[in-house]
């Protein structure tokens, strides 16, 4: 027989649990909001900025971009991560989340238990360029170079612990190359450089250079991710090379809600953010500043979380990194 006290329990749980599907069922019923751990007017800003407007649309609620750069997207990240778990407040994440848990020693925050990955957004590739003026042809003339002159090839980046600057050293320590990465306080300071011969080569994001290319201020030998690029179907991957094959880096974007978030809520994100990404009009806008969207569902991006922390930490350690 039932006891009184259990049966009024069960009771007590069962409408918890309805009122809990119910309030699910209904979501959203007020704005959202994507804390942007970058500055506005960057690919990540403008990235979450077209799905913010396509998700508003398809939620019938108002998206709203809260952009938080400084301090290595940390101040983003704690911010999501102690936030009310209700999925009305959603991190832009990156692969400088994956970074972060390999750069910093001591984070207010767990970059893969204290998030709840909802999908990915996009990815956007890397290039290795070199001045127009550069002898290097090609990107295997670079690596040929760079092998058969020892310490003699010099690479540029922008600031140490960045996406570039480590893809700089992956690819340094994988084409064996005898090489300096050298970091810069930014872009134009890397460009610079280039143009003034203090540097051989640069690994940048390809977007921002599509400018310089097109104006023939600096080559692009090639890019670091699995394809070509599909407005530059000439350009080679650093993965065609003899010995890189598995060569495979991409910068990323995607959402993630606080841990704790029902597993209802990050279901019905999901979707709808697959369902916005699939829309021609968001693909072509995204393609314009050169990224490709793409969706993925939650196990897909902790995988991927996964392994760019396990990646990136290796890289740190090898390049010699100390944590900050």
């Amino acid at each position: 027989m039932i006891k009184r006290r259990d049966w009024i329990q069960a009771i007590s749980f069962g409408l918890f649990t309805l009122n809990a599907a119910q309030a699910q069922t209904n979501f959203p019923v007020k704005p959202l909001k994507i804390v942007v751990p970058f500055g506005a007017g960057g690919v990540a800003d403008l990235t979450a900025r077209s799905v913010a407007q396509k998700l508003a649309e398809d939620l019938g609620q108002a998206v709203i971009i809260d952009n938080r750069p400084g301090a290595g997207g940390i101040v983003a990240a704690e911010l999501v991560a102690k936030a009310e778990p209700d999925g009305y407040t959603l991190l832009l994440m990156s692969n400088g989340t994956a970074v972060s848990a390999g750069l910093f020693k001591n984070l207010p925050f767990n970059p893969r238990t204290d998030f709840a990955p909802v999908s990915l957004l996009g990815l956007f590739d890397m290039a290795v360029v070199v001045p127009e003026s550069s002898p290097h042809k090609t990107l295997a003339e670079l690596m040929a170079y760079g092998r058969a002159h020892p310490g003699k090839l010099n690479i540029g980046t922008i600031n140490i612990g960045s996406t570039q600057h480590l893809a700089a050293e992956l690819l340094r320590t994988q084409a064996n190359l005898v090489a300096q990465v050298i970091p810069f306080n930014g872009t134009p300071a890397v460009l610079n450089a280039l143009r003034g011969g203090q540097i051989d080569a640069a690994v940048e994001i390809l977007g921002p250079l599509k400018p310089q290319i097109s104006a023939k201020a600096v080559r692009l030998l090639g890019v670091m991710g699995e394809s070509r690029p599909k407005d530059m179907p000439l350009v080679p991957t650093v993965r065609e090379l003899p010995g890189l094959s598995q060569f495979n880096v991409s910068s990323w974007n995607a959402l993630a809600a606080p841990s704790k978030t029902p597993k209802a809520i990050v279901e019905l994100l999901n979707l709808a953010v697959g369902k916005v990404l699939s829309q021609p009009d968001l693909i072509q806008r995204m393609a314009s500043f050169n990224v490709q969207a793409k969706s993925s569902t939650p196990a897909q991006l902790g995988q991927l979380l996964d392994s760019d922390i396990k990646r990136w930490s290796e890289v740190i350690q090898k390049a010699g990194i100390a944590p900050q």
